[in-house]
């Protein structure tokens, strides 16, 4: 800022009041009469100009007379004192700079202080995280060796998670198989069940019908029968009133007993259809019991099947089971790592 403000006129006025003092003016001396500012460059180079443009009239000039000199001495002082002012505010402003970077050192060397007792605290750091990455690479290498066991386990357990997941998936075969072969089978025997009993219940029906037409038919002949027997009784307690009338009745006694053995021979028969009838009876209450045994077989049989296929069922649970306790060992064993 200072140096910005010297001009040759400064210069000229310093270099006259030095020569009216009777010194030589030099660039040293020049700057001690302005103030001690200026750039002894711009300086020397004001006093070669100024020194280049006096040189011809100085042979010539006659000295100056003292009024000149008091009045040059005078401006020089006076010059001095203007020039003076900004010195001194470029001294103030210096002082001010000088301060502010005074105390802007001690910040600085009290930061670099605290970085250097920053850097031993680091510096200790550093070492103790050196000790601790060697325990760390340490621990590294044992748990690498400790994963490769697991892994290696990991595999023999995906490998056994594998042939779990065939027998689920065979068990699962099997169960389906075994339960469309329940419901075919359930099917099939209730429909032949169904056929069985209508077939049976039919013939029984039939059977039980011819039976009471035949028991009928038996108790019309019997009636019949009796009505003869009615009738021989009053034709030969007739015939014991006549003689006469004892060889009609005998004729007609004749004729009954004919009609009374073809009577006869027909009860015979009925009775020997009613024989057969009671054992078809038989047989058909013997093949509805036979059926109905079948029925409980069968019944038997399906409650077998359905235990059966509750077994299945655990044995597949359990399967289930085992196999999700198998995929998730790998994650218990990752969290006890972890």
């Amino acid at each position: 800022m200072a140096r910005g403000g010297i001009t040759k006129a400064l210069v000229q006025i310093a270099r006259t009041a030095i020569l009216a003092r009777g010194e030589h003016p030099s660039i040293d001396a020049v700057r001690i009469e302005m103030g001690n500012t200026g750039s002894k460059t711009t300086i020397h180079r004001y006093l070669k100009e100024l020194d280049d443009g006096a040189q011809p009239n100085e042979a010539s000039a006659e000295p100056i007379d003292d009024e000149l000199t008091a009045l040059v001495s005078r401006l020089a002082q006076r010059l001095k004192e203007q020039a003076q002012e900004p010195i001194e505010q470029a001294r103030e402003q210096f002082e001010e700079q000088r301060e502010a970077l005074e105390t802007e050192l001690k910040q600085v060397r009290q930061a670099l202080e605290k970085l250097e007792h920053d850097h031993d605290i680091q510096g200790a750091a550093l070492q103790r995280e050196s000790e601790a990455l060697s325990n760390t690479r340490s621990m590294l290498q044992t748990e690498q060796t400790r994963n490769a066991g697991l892994n290696q386990a990991l595999a023999d357990f995906e490998l056994r998670l594998q042939d779990k997941d065939e027998q689920i998936r065979s068990l699962e075969e099997k169960h389906l198989h075994a339960r469309d072969a329940l419901e075919h089978y359930r099917n099939a025997t209730k429909e032949q069940r169904e056929q069985e009993q209508a077939r049976h219940e039919g013939q029984l029906q039939q059977i039980q019908a011819e039976l009471r037409q035949a028991q009928q038919s038996a108790l019309v002949r019997q009636d019949e029968i009796t009505q003869l027997h009615r009738d021989n009784e009053r034709l030969l307690t007739e015939n014991r009133g006549t003689q006469r009338e004892l060889n009609l009745v005998q004729d007609q006694l004749k004729h009954s007993n004919q009609r009374q053995d073809q009577l006869l021979e027909q009860a015979t028969r009925m009775d020997s259809e009613r024989t057969l009838l009671q054992e078809r009876l038989r047989v058909a209450a013997l093949e509805s019991q036979a059926l109905k045994q079948s029925v409980d077989e069968q019944t038997q049989l399906n409650q077998s099947l359905e235990k059966e296929l509750l077994k299945v069922q655990a044995s597949l649970e359990d399967s289930q089971r085992l196999a999700s306790a198998v995929a998730a060992a790998p994650d218990s064993a990752k969290a006890t790592d972890a």
